[in-house]
């Protein structure tokens, strides 16, 4: 079995509404090995976006155990954790979370910016990323010249210019028709099998499980099902 980048041991999250606890995750056991494509799916409430967050270091479970890359993030310090998620985690979220003033080539070269990489570099690799991800004509563009496919492209070479050891995808699909769908799934299957990245998506969206190596159901907050695919969805 291949080594495992993220590992997940009693993850329980509950949340205080009106005094009235709701269980986001009980109990999950999960983990991620690498090169793993992982889908995790389920009906709204089910607990796929707070297990990502979780994962991500963006929220915190009242109980269990999560590591990343080995790293328990336990214990870390909110700077610590931002610290990691720079080193290691790339997102993409359904709001793409470019910024505005930013040109596309821009936007992609501000992690590297955070990292402390100098401008010569960051630019070159910037522009190698665009380049690969068929984005190369568009770099002087700000987010609002962008169709929302574009958009999300530009956050997909955002977030793995770095090379993270892991990429988190929520709801990656949700602003985007079925073909952009289908070209964006497609680079993420590139970025996966050609470039040995971890991924793990929250998803509604049957073409995102099915391109997905390994669908994982979750159902009030606890696994209902984790299998493996060979479905790739060329023909989606």
């Amino acid at each position: 079995m291949s080594e495992e980048v993220v590992q997940c041991q009693g993850v329980t999250r509950v949340y205080a509404d009106d005094a009235v606890p709701v269980h986001a995750l009980r109990g999950v056991d999960f983990a991620v090995h690498k090169g793993d494509w992982v889908s995790l799916a389920g009906p709204s409430g089910s607990g796929k976006s707070t297990l990502l967050h979780i994962i991500g270091g963006l929220d915190r479970p009242n109980d269990g155990s999560v590591s990343v890359d080995g790293e328990d993030l336990g214990p870390l310090s909110e700077a610590q954790l931002s610290d990691l998620r720079l080193r290691k985690i790339g997102f993409v979220f359904q709001a793409y979370n470019l910024i505005p003033v930013l040109t596309a080539v821009e936007n992609v070269e501000f992690i590297m910016q955070l990292q402390g990489v100098g401008a010569s570099e960051r630019r070159d690799r910037a522009l190698e990323i665009l380049d690969r991800l068929g984005l190369d004509d568009i770099g002087d563009r700000r987010p609002g010249e962008l169709s929302g496919g574009q958009q999300q492209r530009v956050a997909v070479a955002r977030a793995v210019v770095t090379d993270p050891v892991l990429l988190l995808a929520d709801e990656p699909s949700a602003n985007l028709d079925t073909a952009t769908t289908k070209e964006l799934l497609e680079l993420l299957r590139n970025i996966n099998e050609n470039h040995g990245v971890t991924i793990v998506t929250a998803t509604h969206d049957p073409m995102v499980m099915g391109y997905a190596k390994r669908p994982v159901n979750l159902r009030d907050g606890a696994i209902e099902s984790d299998g493996s695919t060979t479905d790739t969805s060329s023909d989606a």
